[in-house]
């Protein structure tokens, strides 16, 4: 597998360095770098890791309601939310907290970190790579549409107190939506501080207000049994199937659990699932069934009515803060995935703005920012309501869970070294649930569901044709590379000049001359006293030890070859690491000059190279990658580029 830039630009191969745990009893406590006890993390938790999930019973019962008709039977309400409560028990609490939450790629969890834990870039494994690769592009879908269905949902239970602000609602969800990404690049360190404590105040309440309709009619606590959903499911034809794909609204940011696992460590996640926010959100659709079944006729926001009518205003505030929180989880996370995808090779280079020095999470990429920004709001000023965007919502989410799942089963084998046949009994079940859950979802395609996907097919398809081209860059400079040894014996018969200072090459080749080395050379006619030729690795692991972060070898008087090793969470600082090296404590480097090579690419006039349709955006993508300076961290006015055209 390719690096993420060109070559002489770029990172290596992936290095074999690997820590994965092979026992699922043993795992780490938190994260590198994260520190406090168990009790504050899982605070801190509940607003960057609950926000999607927990925000969701604005929506869910809402939207099985609205399918179900405005009259819904006893038999649809506990079925339903018999279905809601052992979806939340088998994929949340089962898959991802018990089982997912055990197989961890050195701390990182998330379907990309799973992805590497499996090796793909020691072998060829394509179905493991198109598995986490689509997976990953879907959850941009999950992150486009999660800001417009929470905001709107939120939003809509002011129609309860005033009838008159319907108009204004899309609007007043607009300019929030726009105000969440305008802060974006101020960095959110400050205001992160109060999401656990606000997501804290919203589980409070949506458990106070279910607990309160559920004491009127505890009758609906039946709906533990999963007899009445397994029977609603398969006596109710058409109208259960479509149902099932509004009850997985319930877990849509389940996913989350995992992928956020490295920013906090499981045993604070699991606390915080266990002992708040699962029993909130059983007290909330519980509570919402019983108001329904007491009711009888229901033709407005279920969730709301839960409340007294003195204070749905401040139900509605605290509501809308909570989705903008889930919200604000969603856009970091497309950030840290940006990041990932990056340094794992997957995605051109951008630029990536470290907002704090108190997280590594604290990041913002514009890029990415914007483009999300675009996409929401489009997706709420097209579908206008939250039930509209329901039908857009789950296909993304439920497709990102099967491809895990297809993951996991692997990982079970190859890494906690289970027998298949114990793997397939227990990854299969899972991959039973999660197929029937994307099978409902499908039904909702020509209503919009159609929309996350191709979100993530034009997400994919930036994927592919990055590796692509990055792979058939690096072949075409492989085959016009040199020996070193060669190279260096023709400096003295070719005359070359070797001037005073320090030339720093940066290089994808650990044994061939540095191409942007010979390409200088044989402009210059001249070559530095002092060489240094460096290249940056990836490892398939988030973070390295520093005593492997480098390895240095000198090949020659003053000619030294280092082997920089970074993990996928890490961000390369190539000029703080060579001044820490003892082998080059006597060169200064803020006078030393970086050389890197520039490929300018076009299609082979021949027409045997890569298909146009590969060549072309690759092109575009490649030009409008953010600069290496800025990724490897060294003096963007000591840096020369060395250009050549590279025919693909």
């Amino acid at each position: 597998m390719p690096s993420g830039t060109t070559p002489d630009t770029a990172h290596g191969h992936a290095s074999a360095v690997s820590h994965p745990i092979s026992d699922p009893s043993i795992e780490k406590s938190q994260a590198p770098g994260l520190h406090g006890n168990a009790v504050g993390l899982g605070l801190a938790a509940l607003g960057v890791v609950f926000g999607d999930i927990g925000t969701s019973p604005l929506y869910t019962f809402k939207t099985v309601v609205s399918i179900a008709g405005s009259t819904p039977t006893r038999e649809v309400v506990l079925g339903s939310l018999s279905l809601i409560v052992w979806t939340l028990v088998i994929i949340t609490s089962v898959k991802y907290v018990a089982i997912a939450m055990r197989i961890d790629n050195d701390g990182e969890g998330g379907i990309l970190a799973l992805m590497s834990l499996l090796g793909v870039r020691k072998k060829k494994r394509p179905l493991i790579v198109a598995a986490g690769l689509f997976g990953a592009a879907l959850i941009y879908g999950d992150g486009a549409i999660t800001p417009a269905i929470s905001v709107l949902s939120a939003l809509e239970g002011l129609e309860l107190a005033a009838p008159a602000v319907k108009p204004y609602i899309l609007p007043m969800a607009v300019v929030i939506l726009a105000a969440l990404f305008l802060v974006q690049p101020l960095g959110t360190a400050r205001i992160g501080r109060a999401f656990g404590p606000i997501m804290a105040v919203w589980f409070l309440a949506i458990a106070l207000l279910g607990f309160a309709a559920l004491v009127r009619n505890p009758s609906v606590l039946i709906a533990l049994n999963p007899y009445y959903g397994l029977k609603f499911l398969f006596t109710s034809g058409g109208a259960g199937f479509l149902i099932l794909g509004a009850v997985f609204l319930c877990v849509t940011g389940a996913e989350a659990l995992y992928a956020d696992m490295g920013h906090f460590g499981p045993h604070p996640i699991r606390m915080a699932w266990s002992f708040i926010v699962f029993p909130s959100l059983l007290l909330s659709y519980f509570g919402q069934a019983a108001y329904i079944l007491s009711a009888g006729v229901v033709d407005e926001n279920v969730f709301y009515r839960l409340c007294p009518s003195a204070l749905i205003v401040p139900m509605v505030i605290l509501a809308t803060l909570a989705t903008v929180i889930a919200s604000q989880a969603l856009v970091t996370g497309a950030f840290s995935m940006t990041r990932q995808a990056i340094r794992l090779g997957w995605m051109q280079r951008m630029h990536v703005t470290q907002t704090s020095g108190e997280g590594y999470g604290q990041i913002y990429v514009g890029a990415v920012n914007w483009l999300l920004m675009i996409v929401t709001i489009a997706l709420a000023l097209m579908f206008k309501t939250s039930e509209s965007l329901a039908s857009a919502y789950g296909v993304a989410v439920a497709a990102t869970m099967l491809m895990t799942t297809v993951l996991l089963y692997i990982a079970m084998i190859e890494v906690w070294r289970w027998p298949p046949e114990r793997a397939l009994a227990v990854a299969g079940f899972f991959f039973v649930v999660d197929a029937a859950f994307f099978a409902a979802n499908l039904a909702k395609i020509a209503e919009g569901g159609y929309v996350p996907l191709v979100l993530a097919a034009v997400v994919y398809a930036s994927m592919y044709i990055w590796h692509r081209g990055t792979d058939a860059v690096r072949t075409a400079t492989e085959a016009l590379s040199v020996p070193l040894e060669a190279f260096l014996r023709d400096l003295s018969t070719r005359g070359i000049v070797r001037a005073p200072g320090t030339a720093v090459f940066f290089t994808r080749f650990k044994d061939a001359t540095p191409p942007v080395m010979a390409w200088y050379v044989d402009h210059a006619h001249s070559l530095q006293k002092t060489v240094i030729a460096i290249t940056v690795e990836t490892a398939i692991v988030p973070w390295i030890e520093h005593v492997e972060r480098a390895e240095v070898s000198q090949l020659a008087p003053d000619f030294w070859r280092v082997l920089a090793r970074y993990g996928f969470m890490e961000k390369p600082d190539v000029l703080r690491l060579l001044k820490q090296r003892p082998e080059f404590a006597t060169i200064d480097f803020a006078n030393a000059t970086y050389f890197i090579g520039h490929e300018t690419i076009e299609a082979r006039a021949d027409g045997r190279g890569l298909p146009r349709w590969i060549v072309w955006p690759f092109a575009w993508l490649q030009r409008n990658a953010s600069h290496v300076a800025d990724t490897f961290n060294f003096p963007r006015d000591r840096v020369i580029e060395i250009g050549r055209r590279v025919e693909l």
